[in-house]
């Protein structure tokens, strides 16, 4: 990367940030566009502001030097150009795609109108610091709060609303909570929490309806004709990636921008990294990959010729109660994430005293035919820990309650290298709490 050449970077995310930050540790320089009036944040954070602990200034990211905030509109490949909002244009040498995902708005009846596009008054999805100061305004303790989804956002969004004091009811399409992350007795530990923070909690439960009364929502109907009373619903549904960029400029997109080992989309001059970025076929939608794609495409622009990004082993952690979290690692956070969040924690105004409750989940958490599993269950303490071992090497694991081994079994299953023979070794890894 010469001095004059020009790099812009769209979206001021955590891919966009750690992109901007390496390649000026580098010698270069990047001017980010950012769309939102707020200070980048840690997005896998805003559970946690929601919750109570932390003022939103504490998941801030330290800004870039050159940050423009302003939406995009359209990018001119030929003038190597992309058009803001207000009609002006940014000339680029090289431009990034940092955009990020947009929260899934499922086919609900009474969501939208024809002519009336925006979410009734009480519904909100929770993917911006703008939809999570909503949330935060509208909570108060016994107000009645509904979450759709029970997979990792929805588990975050409904625990920090309990936490607030909310009345919460949270329903879950599939047969168990996170089924994507985790094995059954570990959904079992995280539902058993949710249930002593007071959440009603329906599996195998499909809402189809929402009512409102005077454009504010009033009820969620369950497809069985069950009506539950709502004053705010929850829409965490998952999330998809924003390519709408990509594809009106004319690159290849199939579930996300495609992009190669060199995070190059099919235009040369474009690259793409984070949760809009589609590498071998993977959407990974987590911290981790996002930060190492950054890295690797900031060696490349520095002229690193050798640099490649060929997949992130991620490993995902969720804090649901009570323990500070310095190393930004809080929800879909995995174990690499950075970066660091200082400042002060506060506690809500909801449930205090509880005890803290930790969970992480890394690679193949289901054994196949022929895996050894070995697990650790203490049902008083609600401590569950499970590895899966496939020709010697460890495959996977579930912790939850506690995760002082975490550490040890991570660097294990990250290396990839052969266990020690014999199943010693591998009991220790699961019960020394010094491996962290």
């Amino acid at each position: 990367m010469t001095s004059n050449t020009r790099v812009v970077v769209i979206g001021a995310g955590l891919a966009g940030v750690r992109l901007a930050r390496r390649i000026g540790e580098l010698g270069g320089s990047a001017l980010v566009v950012g769309e939102e009036e707020h200070r980048p944040y840690n997005r896998v954070l805003l559970a946690e502001v929601l919750a109570g602990r932390y003022e939103p200034e504490v998941i801030s990211l330290p800004a870039p030097p050159e940050l423009v905030r302003a939406r995009v509109t359209g990018i001119d490949r030929l003038a190597r150009t992309v058009r803001r909002s207000d009609g002006t244009e940014i000339a680029y040498d090289t431009l990034v795609l940092a955009t990020g995902s947009n929260p899934v708005l499922p086919p609900l009846r009474g969501l939208f109108t024809d002519t009336h596009h925006e979410l009734p008054e009480g519904v909100h999805a929770f993917r911006t610091m703008d939809d999570c100061l909503g949330l935060s305004k509208a909570v108060r303790p016994g107000v009645r709060a509904v979450v759709v989804g029970g997979g990792l956002l929805g588990v975050s969004a409904a625990r920090a609303l309990a936490v607030r004091g909310a009345q919460v009811v949270l329903a879950q399409q599939a047969e168990r909570l996170m089924e994507r992350q985790l094995d059954p007795n570990a959904s079992k530990l995280v539902l058993r929490h949710l249930l002593d923070l007071g959440v009603e909690v329906h599996t195998e439960c499909r809402v189809r309806d929402v009512r409102c009364l005077g454009g504010a929502v009033r009820s969620v109907e369950l497809a069985d004709g069950y009506a539950l009373d709502a004053d705010l619903v929850v829409l965490a549904c998952g999330v998809r990636p924003r390519s709408g960029l990509a594809e009106a400029a004319g690159l290849a997109v199939h579930k996300g921008v495609l992009v190669d080992d060199e995070l190059r989309t099919s235009d040369p001059y474009i690259r793409a990294i984070g949760d809009c970025a589609q590498h071998d076929g993977t959407l990974y939608g987590l911290a981790a990959p996002a930060l190492e794609q950054a890295d690797v495409l900031a060696e490349l622009l520095a002229g690193n010729a050798n640099a490649r990004y060929t997949g992130t082993r991620s490993l995902t952690r969720l804090t649901l109660t009570g323990r500070d979290d310095p190393a930004g690692l809080t929800n879909t956070s995995p174990i690499t994430a950075g970066p660091t969040t200082t400042g002060p924690a506060r506690s809500g105004p909801g449930r205090s005293g509880l005890a803290p409750f930790d969970l992480a989940a890394f690679g193949e958490t289901e054994p196949r035919p022929g895996d050894d599993v070995v697990q650790l269950a203490d049902a008083t303490r609600g401590t569950y820990r499970k590895v899966v071992v496939r020709d010697d090497r460890l495959v996977g694991g579930v912790l939850v309650g506690e995760l002082g081994t975490v550490g040890a079994l991570a660097r294990a299953w990250e290396g990839a290298e052969p266990l020690p023979a014999g199943g010693a070794p591998l009991l220790h890894l699961l019960t020394n709490d010094g491996g962290s």
